[in-house]
């Protein structure tokens, strides 16, 4: 602003000097040119009466260096001249001032030099003798005049610009001073230009709406902040042009996204084509969803478009984790398959068992196998059901009686159970450690045990060992239970624990285990909050460690 008032005062100045000196010089030249004249009159006046006198005999002793005196003869012929010889000079007649004085006694004229730097003044009279006495004398034209000066033209104008460069830099820093001074954050505290005050007082109330204005943007803004960082979906807002607006903690974790990201195109954060179609989608007004795996968990996105007066001004990307549901829902399906498979197969044998003896189509010597078949698989189907039954109650998260439960007491309490099943597979089940007691549910923490080591016997080798230790660590009670079995590779570790998965379906049919006795142990220790942890290796064992 500074820099423009000072250009502007420094113009003007420039302007007016010109303007002054382009002036002052046509003034006094038309002043010069017209004291010229008068001069030249007056001078042609005084010869012109002494000529009249004295005759032509009067230029013999006549000195003029200023002007020029010539007679005219009537019938044009030069008779004299005060510079020239008169015999070499052209005839006058035509010469508009000698014509005019023959014609009205006196004339007047001005003519250019060939060059156009001088004009020539002529005055012309007639003389009583009827010859003309004509004067002239040349001087510079204008433009010569200011060529002859433009040296001092010059020097003028430089002192005049500096001292007009000097003065419009102090004035302009005076006039900007006030202004570059002016509190905006306090307008109505000014004190400086009258005129500035209505100004003033206008942005003091715009500046007071602006503040009221942004408190409330800026406690909408936190508040959103706050909501969006404690969702736990993904949230990503882009403009009309793909660009990140924001991004919560959530969808960074989805995204993979390590830094702020704020200002980049969202596709390349993610290249994958189901997303840049959405995004394309979206922002062409259109609502798109599909669900994908990420980094082991499957995410429902959901892309819509951010509409404004019927203008999309961007897109809005919702990713849900729906891993639970979608793990609920495969289990569901696989639970609802394999009970299916489990029931049928014991009913199927015992129908056909049945049938055959029915029939009478069973030797009388084989009734007593068929008959044990019977009563074999229907044992086995009253197992399933039961194990059914009871992963039921602790899928309901039913709240059974709880109480101090001693896991030592227990413990032995399923080494009675199973002594019989360990004698016949010719397993040594042991308990060893000291007392521990915990507050649970007894009944869950014997399902725990029970089927621990239950698969420690079936999964055995003859001859091998099935040991139960409980023990204190890190001020938790601890379960182990440890065998010398055929193990399990490290591909079904992270399965064992589903319902119905077996690592070898046909061994598990010569075992008798239903499949659900390892998910029925994942259950309740969960509804204990413990923590289960496998260390098993093919051919040396397996230990199952419980932290309660």
């Amino acid at each position: 602003m500074t820099r423009k008032i000072f250009q502007s005062i420094f113009s003007v100045a420039l302007v007016v000097l010109f303007a002054s000196i382009g002036i002052a010089t046509s003034f006094l030249y038309d002043y010069y040119n017209t004291s010229q004249i008068k001069r030249l009159k007056a001078e042609l006046s005084l010869v012109a009466d002494t000529v009249n006198k004295i005759g032509i005999e009067y230029f013999e002793n006549f000195d003029s260096t200023m002007f020029r005196f010539t007679v005219v003869d009537t019938d044009g012929t030069v008779l004299y001249d005060t510079q020239v010889n008169a015999e070499g000079m052209d005839n006058h007649a035509e010469r508009e001032e000698i014509a005019e004085a023959f014609k009205s006694g006196i004339g007047s004229s001005v003519r250019n030099s060939s060059t156009l730097t001088e004009k020539t003044f002529y005055e012309a009279v007639l003389l009583e003798n009827g010859d003309v006495l004509r004067v002239s004398v040349s001087q510079l034209t204008v433009g010569a005049l200011v060529i002859s000066m433009l040296p001092a033209i010059i020097a003028i104008i430089m002192v005049a610009a500096a001292v007009a460069g000097i003065l419009s830099h102090a004035m302009s820093k005076k006039i900007t001073e006030p202004l570059m001074q002016l509190d905006l954050e306090h307008p109505s505290e000014n004190s400086t230009y009258e005129e500035l005050e209505p100004i003033l007082n206008k942005i003091h109330g715009q500046h007071k709406q602006i503040s009221t204005q942004m408190e409330a943007l800026r406690r909408k803004s936190d508040e959103f902040e706050q909501i969006i960082s404690s969702m736990n979906e993904g949230l990503v807002l882009l403009d009309e042009h793909g660009m990140v607006l924001s991004m919560n903690a959530a969808a960074k974790k989805i995204f993979d996204v390590k830094k702020d990201i704020k200002g980049s195109d969202f596709l390349l954060v993610d290249l994958t084509s189901k997303m840049s179609k959405a995004i394309w989608n979206a922002l062409d007004g259109k609502h798109s969803e599909y669900t994908e795996e990420r980094n082991g968990n499957e995410y429902q996105f959901n892309i819509n478009s951010i509409v404004s007066d019927g203008n999309v001004l961007g897109a809005v990307i919702l990713a849900f984790d729906i891993t639970d549901r979608a793990f609920a829902q495969r289990n569901r399906q696989e639970f609802t398959a394999n009970v299916t498979h489990e029931l049928k197969t014991p009913l199927q044998s015992i129908i056909g068992s049945a049938e055959l003896l029915e029939n009478g189509l069973v030797k009388p010597e084989d009734n007593v196998r068929f008959v044990s078949n019977i009563r074999k698989e229907a044992t086995r189907l009253i197992s399933l059901i039961n194990d059914i039954i009871r992963l039921s109650q602790l899928d309901e998260n039913n709240e059974p009686a709880t109480e101090t439960v001693d896991l030592t007491e227990v413990a032995e309490e399923v080494v009675e159970v199973l002594t019989v099943s360990a004698e016949k597979k010719k397993v040594e089940l042991s308990v060893e450690g000291e007392n521990q007691t915990i507050f649970g549910v007894r009944r869950y923490i014997y399902e725990i045990i029970y089927n621990l080591c239950d698969n420690a016997i079936r999964y055995n080798v003859e001859g091998g060992k099935a040991e139960i230790e409980i023990y204190k660590e890190n001020g938790h009670a601890v379960v182990s239970v440890k065998d010398t079995g055929i193990g399990i590779s490290p591909e079904h570790h992270s399965r064992i624990f589903e319902r119905f998965y077996r690592v070898d379906k046909s061994h598990s049919k010569e075992t008798g285990g239903t499949g659900l006795g390892l998910s029925i142990v994942k259950h309740a220790v969960q509804y204990h909050g413990g923590k289960i942890t496998l260390d098993s290796k093919v051919g040396k064992g397996t230990t199952v460690k419980i932290v309660f």
